[in-house]
């Protein structure tokens, strides 16, 4: 459902963030895509979603091809983004039916998605409200709920529990395991390693838009045996920088 070949991103024709990653990502998947600040994560999602053009490489969502295919590609996907900070004049109601316009979900369905999405969310007495009274969480609940309310079978997430409360996380995360038991796939990237470990089928670990790992964590961990999560991936990224 997502296919990454070689991709290369160059910034100023000398700066390479993200150098040659490949990786593809099944129906029923949910994938961490785990990595320090600066390691080429949101880069490569921006890649993935048609923000950014591939300096080299291709990208397919659903079969479609990001830049050849590219209204079908976006059609097929959910992103979030990593900064809720969008629109902020509108109310939050006006921004989810902006966003369901634009995919053409009819007034049924959107609005049978954005009532079971909210109160899973506890924001369905802040939809009427403008963005700019919410805070950070609120923001992020409204852009998830914006993001999914087409349904579409690729989920791509930028730190999406960034700000969360653990109410709106679990749920957060009980959606995702739904989205993947249908067929679908979700790629997101993370920082909280305890939750690539209990929610992933596999993740993906890269430093200095390298790959340094694709596989599950069960495997991961057989490798280095006697260290735990974070001293496995501290040892590796430290080991990439250094070498």
């Amino acid at each position: 459902m997502i296919e990454a070949k070689n991709l290369k991103m160059v910034y100023g024709g000398t700066f390479t963030s993200v150098d040659n990653l490949s990786f593809s990502i099944g129906k029923g998947e949910i994938v961490g895509f785990v990595g320090p600040n600066g390691a080429g994560k949101t880069t490569v999602i921006k890649m993935l979603t048609g923000i950014l053009r591939p300096t080299e490489g291709s990208a397919t969502i659903n079969g479609f091809d990001i830049v050849k295919q590219s209204l079908d590609a976006k059609s097929s996907m959910a992103y979030v983004a990593d900064s809720p900070d969008i629109l902020l004049q509108l109310k939050g109601i006006e921004y989810i039916n902006f966003i369901a316009d634009i995919y053409g979900v009819s007034s049924e369905e959107r609005a049978k998605r954005i009532t079971e999405m909210a109160e899973r969310f506890g924001l369905a007495d802040s939809l009427e409200k403008s963005m700019r009274e919410y805070s950070h969480g609120m923001r992020q609940k409204l852009m998830i709920i914006a993001a999914l309310v087409h349904n579409p079978p690729v989920w791509i997430l930028d730190e999406p529990m960034t700000g969360l409360d653990p109410q709106a996380a679990y749920e957060l995360k009980n959606m995702m395991r739904e989205h993947a038991a249908k067929g679908n796939c979700v790629l997101f990237s993370t920082h909280v390693l305890e939750v690539a470990e209990k929610l992933c089928d596999r993740i993906l670990i890269i430093n200095h838009g390298k790959d340094l790992y694709r596989g599950t964590l069960e495997e991961l961990q057989a490798a280095h045996p006697g260290e735990d999560l974070e001293e496995i991936f501290l040892n590796m990224i430290s080991y990439k920088h250094e070498s």
